[in-house]
């Protein structure tokens, strides 16, 4: 099984290894029989290559089985005709990555703004009020004149079904209740097509449902988080209250995610780059671990081989164990670890050592 790494911008690199150096331990303690490449990309390869994500990289991306992403500094790149393409906008729409899997829930030790939170959030990630993603050619946002600007908002059935159907087989596994989000008082022809259409596939499953305006959500996670199973929304949406969520849990740098299509899979941390620290060997890779572990379980579920399966929950178990202890976390949660020696601390767990 190949899996292509691209280490990123800013912090990327180092949270990147730190997660490498897991997946290695998880491949010889349960023999995954994986190979890692890694490839140009990112602001390194702009200046080696003059784009962010060259052809070759790309070859490379549709030849693999899976995919690590670091995280980009896309606020500093160029223009896309310059070589500044956005890597997770790229590989999300270029492979079809529909599905942005953004669990978020309380890990032992590490201080959190709410008592319990234990909750997965089924993000769309082709369409909604994102502009690249909504056109066959050009964006969904123009200016027709220079005091006004327009932005056109894509809901399809096709796309509606399929994070609906994913969600629902989520939900079915864990404890059964899905809660669509959305603003469809507002928005009723868009929202409102989205919310029937999660319904109708919905009805195919034993599952308790329940619907709430996105407005109301954000209050609710604080106000009651153990609640809420399984979410799934819209795109946009998705992206603010699974970055809520995450907070809530702990903070970004525990947040990760997998982009899940049909046929391919990315590991990709919810954060950004952070360049501030970029180098200091002080970033928190668990969002980034634990996407790494997400990938396994989406490909062995996938692929129908239990060893990844079991491999995923062992490096679950791994950074529970290593952030249970304060002298085993990162100086963002009051640790005294470097990104490097943190990441060792939980590859040695996953190899079964203390």
């Amino acid at each position: 099984m190949k899996i292509l790494v691209l280490e990123g911008d800013g912090i990327g690199p180092e949270i990147v290894a730190a997660a490498v150096d897991v997946l290695k331990a998880a491949d010889h303690r349960f023999n995954l029989g994986l190979e890692l490449e890694t490839a140009d990309s990112g602001l390194a390869s702009l200046e080696k290559n003059g784009s962010t994500v060259p052809d070759e990289t790309w070859e490379k991306v549709t030849a693999a089985d899976a995919v690590i992403l670091g995280p980009a500094d896309t606020a500093i790149y160029p223009a896309p005709a310059e070589g500044g393409i956005n890597p997770s906008a790229k590989l999300r729409g270029g492979l079809d990555l529909y599905a942005n899997i953004r669990p978020s829930k309380i890990r032992p030790g590490v201080p959190a703004h709410v008592k319990a939170m234990d909750l997965v959030i089924f993000r769309e990630n082709t369409e909604g009020f994102y502009a690249v993603r909504n056109m066959h050619d050009g964006v969904g946002e123009f200016m027709p004149t220079e005091d006004m600007a327009i932005a056109i908002r894509r809901i399809t059935r096709k796309c509606s079904e399929r994070i609906a159907r994913q969600a629902c087989e989520r939900a079915v596994q864990r404890r059964g209740l899905l809660t669509i989000v959305h603003k469809s008082n507002v928005l009723t022809m868009s929202d409102g097509f989205f919310v029937g259409i999660c319904k109708e596939v919905a009805s195919e499953y034993k599952l308790e449902v329940d619907e709430y305006f996105v407005d109301a959500m954000t209050a609710l996670l604080v106000r009651k988080p153990d609640y809420f199973d399984v979410i799934v929304t819209t795109n946009l949406f998705g992206d603010i209250i699974s970055d809520l969520a995450a907070e809530l849990s702990g903070g970004l740098g525990l947040g990760p995610s997998v982009n899940a299509g049909d046929e391919n899979a990315m590991a990709q941390a919810a954060h950004g780059a952070a360049p501030d620290i970029a180098g200091q060997n002080i970033a928190n890779p668990t969002a980034m671990i634990l996407s790494v572990g997400m990938l396994l379980d989406t490909l062995g579920i996938r692929n129908d081989r239990p060893e990844l399966l079991e491999a995923s929950k062992r490096i679950d178990d791994a950074i529970n164990a290593q952030l249970s202890k304060e002298d085993g976390r990162t100086p963002d949660l009051g640790g005294p670890l470097g990104t490097d020696a943190f990441g060792a601390g939980v590859a040695e767990k996953v190899k079964g050592g203390a």
